[in-house]
């Protein structure tokens, strides 16, 4: 079953210039002018230095110290960079990947409406809407910083949602989370995995996402598709998520399979998404299109996949309102994600917030940033030196690990799962609580992980 069919007035350019075949960096960059065409972003695949000096300009690289990052990272081609504790502060975001995890949280208001829909093929329009909204906020072109084994990231005071996640292995860097409220909760263990290619590197999101509907106890489970990180080096970075995500009802085997159209010459088919709601007797019941970075909509169809008659489109999600020119193209929810404003009273020391690398970055303190990471890196191996040393194993305490293994397309991973013991003691502390200043806890993840003699 194919795509559902564009529009063919709206599709004019893209019709048109997806028969061109490549043309130099030169060509592409004049092309603009030449069919007076100004709105087209024009994406040259390949990268180049002709853009250096422009991206120096927003702040992401000088030119003295481009060469020098370019010959340190050509080593690592064909490399998984996950591990990698030597890049430079400058290609960093404000954030850990834990807090990262939590933006799936910002339209959460989706799975909520998931949850109350009587329909079980609209509940999977409303639950995929969710999975796709995210990816606005994933083309940042930021690092957020790797966890320190031992960290967490908790969120309340958003849409009723408690939300936790914690950093549960260092080699492989794992994470695991937990959000729950009234009307579904969230599970999610995830491995990143990625290939440097010299100018751009692949993202592989090994891992397993589910999402349990609590009115009728439905069972959600979401594979999403890669994303390509373009022109690290020279040329402007962009991203693009190319590929299949697939979003799988386990309690009655109905589906919906999403393709995201990887972007092509002159922008054309960027941001794009269609794609059909299945039956479990893999039926198209409704189709969906859109772009994940305005808006997706949705409209009955028939087994051939085409609108039912008298049917029209409707949007079922867009893209908030978001900051003008923000350094680092944060949402309005990523600011509130950093904030404390979004934090519990009584907050873990080992909280993403506290991390004073981070902290420094947001001020803008790249070197202060620089030397805090390399500190509490240094730290983290020490610490494991001692375990070993001890013949001691860490254990995550939020999480444990369970004897499931979930395949993916780019790999096996290992599953935890929340273990409840976070709500006791979230719950111990509010009845306890008094005014803290959370700013002035001091970051230490190492205190909260249970540790054993082997």
């Amino acid at each position: 079953m194919g795509s559902p069919k564009k529009n063919e007035n709206k599709g004019f350019f893209a019709a048109m210039t997806s028969g061109f075949s490549m043309f130099g960096s030169a060509m592409s960059r004049s092309v603009n002018g030449l069919i007076a065409y100004e709105g087209v972003e024009v994406i040259n695949p390949e990268g180049g230095k002709e853009d250096a000096e422009e991206e120096a300009q927003r702040g992401r690289w000088k030119d003295e110290e481009r060469d020098s990052y370019w010959k340190m990272m050509q080593k690592y081609i064909g490399s998984d960079i996950t591990s990698m504790v030597t890049l430079p502060v400058i290609i960093f975001e404000p954030m850990t990947m834990l807090q990262k995890m939590a933006e799936l949280m910002e339209y959460s208001y989706l799975l909520d409406q998931a949850d109350e829909c009587e329909d079980p093929y609209l509940r999977l329009v409303y639950a995929s809407s969710w999975a796709i909204s995210v990816y606005y906020a994933y083309q940042r072109t930021w690092k957020p910083f790797n966890p320190i084994l031992g960290e967490t990231y908790e969120m309340a005071n958003h849409g009723g949602i408690s939300f936790l996640s914690e950093q549960v292995s260092h080699h492989p860097p794992m994470s695991a989370g937990h959000a729950e409220n009234e009307h579904f909760t969230y599970d999610v263990t995830s491995k990143l995995k990625t290939k440097l290619l010299g100018n751009s590197v692949d993202v592989y999101p090994v891992g397993r996402t589910r999402v349990t509907l609590k009115k009728d106890g439905v069972v959600l489970d979401l594979v999403p598709p890669l994303t390509k990180v373009h022109n690290l080096i020279f040329g402007r970075t962009w991203v693009d998520s190319p590929g299949e995500m697939v979003m799988t009802n386990l309690t009655t085997g109905d589906k919906v399979v999403l393709y995201f159209q990887p972007c092509g010459w002159f922008g054309s088919g960027r941001y794009e998404v269609d794609g059909y709601v299945y039956s479990a007797d893999e039926e198209p019941k409704i189709m969906m299109t859109g772009k994940w970075n305005e808006k997706i909509s949705y409209q009955p169809c028939d087994t051939e996949g085409e609108p039912v008659p008298g049917t029209e489109l409707k949007e079922v999600w867009h893209v908030a309102d978001v900051p003008k020119n923000d350094k680092f193209q944060y949402t309005h929810f990523a600011h509130k994600i950093n904030s404390f404003d979004t934090a519990p009273a009584k907050l873990l020391a080992s909280d993403s917030r506290l991390r004073p690398d981070r902290y420094a970055l947001e001020q803008g303190d790249l070197s202060k940033a620089g030397s805090e990471k390399h500190s509490l890196e240094e730290r983290q191996r020490a610490e494991k030196r001692t375990r070993e040393t001890k013949g001691q194993k860490f254990t995550p305490r939020w999480f444990d690990l369970t004897d499931e293994i979930t395949s993916t397309p780019w790999g096996d991973i290992e599953i935890y799962q929340y273990n409840g013991k976070y709500t006791e003691h979230r719950d111990s502390a509010t009845s306890s609580s008094s005014e803290v200043d959370l700013k002035s806890i001091e970051f230490n993840p190492w205190q909260y992980g249970n540790v054993s003699t082997e």
